[in-house]
Protein backbone atom coordinates (compact mmCIF):
# COMPACT_ATOMS: atom_id res chain seq x y z
CA UNK A 1 0.00 0.00 0.00
CA UNK A 2 1.67 3.46 -1.18
CA UNK A 3 0.79 6.30 1.55
CA UNK A 4 1.19 9.79 0.99
CA UNK A 5 2.05 12.52 3.40
CA UNK A 6 1.22 15.97 2.29
CA UNK A 7 3.23 18.54 4.44
CA UNK A 8 5.27 21.22 4.42
CA UNK A 9 8.04 19.35 5.74
CA UNK A 10 10.43 22.40 6.95
CA UNK A 11 7.91 25.20 8.08
CA UNK A 12 7.80 25.00 12.10
CA UNK A 13 11.93 24.50 12.22
CA UNK A 14 14.56 26.40 13.56
CA UNK A 15 16.67 27.51 10.64
CA UNK A 16 19.44 25.71 11.44
CA UNK A 17 17.72 22.26 11.71
CA UNK A 18 15.80 23.68 8.30
CA UNK A 19 18.99 23.69 6.60
CA UNK A 20 20.20 20.50 7.63
CA UNK A 21 16.78 18.87 7.06
CA UNK A 22 16.85 20.42 3.57
CA UNK A 23 20.82 19.23 2.69
CA UNK A 24 19.99 15.96 3.83
CA UNK A 25 17.08 15.66 1.47
CA UNK A 26 19.65 17.01 -1.27
CA UNK A 27 21.91 14.48 -0.06
CA UNK A 28 19.72 11.50 -0.37
CA UNK A 29 18.14 12.87 -3.69
CA UNK A 30 21.63 12.80 -5.24
CA UNK A 31 22.88 9.40 -3.79
CA UNK A 32 19.46 7.37 -4.23
CA UNK A 33 18.50 9.11 -7.42
CA UNK A 34 15.11 10.07 -5.36
CA UNK A 35 12.70 12.00 -6.58
CA UNK A 36 10.42 14.42 -4.25
CA UNK A 37 7.32 16.15 -3.98
CA UNK A 38 8.12 18.56 -1.90
CA UNK A 39 5.37 21.15 -0.91
CA UNK A 40 5.74 24.46 0.58
CA UNK A 41 5.75 28.63 0.89
CA UNK A 42 8.97 29.14 1.15
CA UNK A 43 9.84 30.29 -2.78
CA UNK A 44 14.39 30.42 -1.80
CA UNK A 45 14.00 26.84 0.00
CA UNK A 46 11.97 25.26 -3.46
CA UNK A 47 14.13 26.93 -5.48
CA UNK A 48 17.29 25.31 -3.74
CA UNK A 49 16.06 22.05 -3.24
CA UNK A 50 14.03 21.62 -6.48
CA UNK A 51 15.11 21.04 -10.36
CA UNK A 52 11.03 21.95 -11.23
CA UNK A 53 8.48 23.50 -9.97
CA UNK A 54 4.57 24.04 -9.82
CA UNK A 55 3.12 27.34 -8.73
CA UNK A 56 -0.60 26.48 -7.21
CA UNK A 57 -3.40 29.05 -6.72
CA UNK A 58 -6.57 27.95 -4.89
CA UNK A 59 -5.84 24.04 -6.00
CA UNK A 60 -4.94 24.91 -9.67
CA UNK A 61 -1.20 25.15 -11.34
CA UNK A 62 -1.18 27.98 -12.79
CA UNK A 63 2.80 28.10 -13.98
CA UNK A 64 5.13 24.96 -14.24
CA UNK A 65 8.72 24.20 -15.17
CA UNK A 66 12.00 24.62 -14.43
CA UNK A 67 12.58 26.04 -10.66
CA UNK A 68 15.37 29.05 -11.77
CA UNK A 69 13.36 29.87 -14.83
CA UNK A 70 10.64 30.34 -13.30
CA UNK A 71 11.25 32.27 -10.39
CA UNK A 72 14.09 34.72 -12.91
CA UNK A 73 11.49 34.59 -15.71
CA UNK A 74 7.79 34.39 -13.70
CA UNK A 75 5.01 34.84 -16.32
CA UNK A 76 1.74 34.39 -14.10
CA UNK A 77 1.01 37.66 -11.96
CA UNK A 78 0.37 35.36 -8.90
CA UNK A 79 4.02 34.11 -9.25
CA UNK A 80 4.93 37.12 -9.59
CA UNK A 81 3.53 38.66 -6.65
CA UNK A 82 5.27 35.43 -4.15
CA UNK A 83 8.23 35.72 -5.66
CA UNK A 84 7.78 39.84 -5.04
CA UNK A 85 6.96 38.72 -1.39
CA UNK A 86 10.37 36.88 -0.60
CA UNK A 87 12.86 38.21 1.57
CA UNK A 88 16.52 39.08 -0.26
CA UNK A 89 19.36 38.92 2.40
CA UNK A 90 20.95 42.15 0.38
CA UNK A 91 19.47 44.63 2.20
CA UNK A 92 19.91 47.22 -0.09
CA UNK A 93 18.69 45.08 -3.07
CA UNK A 94 15.53 44.49 -0.44
CA UNK A 95 15.38 48.18 0.09
CA UNK A 96 15.26 49.10 -3.71
CA UNK A 97 12.94 46.66 -4.90
CA UNK A 98 9.39 46.67 -6.01
CA UNK A 99 7.06 44.51 -3.94
CA UNK A 100 3.52 43.50 -5.68
CA UNK A 101 0.58 43.57 -3.14
CA UNK A 102 -2.22 41.67 -3.82
CA UNK A 103 -5.95 43.08 -3.13
CA UNK A 104 -9.02 41.59 -3.06
CA UNK A 105 -10.30 38.82 -1.20
CA UNK A 106 -9.21 35.26 -1.72
CA UNK A 107 -12.05 33.32 -3.18
CA UNK A 108 -13.75 29.92 -1.63
CA UNK A 109 -11.75 26.90 -3.08
CA UNK A 110 -15.50 25.93 -2.53
CA UNK A 111 -17.27 28.20 -4.65
CA UNK A 112 -14.20 29.58 -7.20
CA UNK A 113 -15.50 32.82 -9.73
CA UNK A 114 -16.18 32.26 -12.90
CA UNK A 115 -13.06 32.49 -15.24
CA UNK A 116 -9.55 32.71 -14.06
CA UNK A 117 -9.31 31.72 -10.17
CA UNK A 118 -6.73 34.78 -9.43
CA UNK A 119 -9.12 37.16 -11.42
CA UNK A 120 -10.38 38.61 -7.69
CA UNK A 121 -7.05 39.71 -6.99
CA UNK A 122 -4.77 40.01 -10.20
CA UNK A 123 -3.28 43.55 -10.76
CA UNK A 124 -3.58 42.74 -13.95
CA UNK A 125 -6.91 41.69 -14.77
CA UNK A 126 -8.68 41.76 -17.84
CA UNK A 127 -12.40 41.30 -18.94
CA UNK A 128 -11.55 37.60 -20.44
CA UNK A 129 -10.32 36.74 -16.81
CA UNK A 130 -13.54 36.99 -15.20
CA UNK A 131 -15.68 34.91 -17.96
CA UNK A 132 -13.16 32.38 -19.18
CA UNK A 133 -10.25 30.09 -17.48
CA UNK A 134 -7.16 30.36 -19.22
CA UNK A 135 -5.89 27.52 -21.07
CA UNK A 136 -2.93 25.94 -19.08
CA UNK A 137 -0.62 25.87 -22.25
CA UNK A 138 3.37 26.42 -22.94
CA UNK A 139 4.78 29.33 -23.29
CA UNK A 140 8.05 28.86 -23.70
CA UNK A 141 10.37 25.56 -23.98
CA UNK A 142 9.41 23.57 -20.67
CA UNK A 143 7.63 26.46 -19.09
CA UNK A 144 3.95 26.36 -18.95
CA UNK A 145 1.54 28.80 -17.58
CA UNK A 146 -2.31 29.42 -17.71
CA UNK A 147 -2.44 33.44 -18.14
CA UNK A 148 -5.01 35.59 -20.51
CA UNK A 149 -1.47 37.59 -20.71
CA UNK A 150 -0.15 35.36 -22.81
Amino acid sequence: MIRRLYVEPISSLDVSIQSQIVNLLRRLQRDLNLTYLFISHDLSMVRYISDRMAVMYLGKIVELGESKRVLQDALHPYTQALWSAAPIADPELEERRERILLEGDVPSPIDPPDGCNFCTRCPRVMPVCREVEPEFRELAPGHWAACHLY
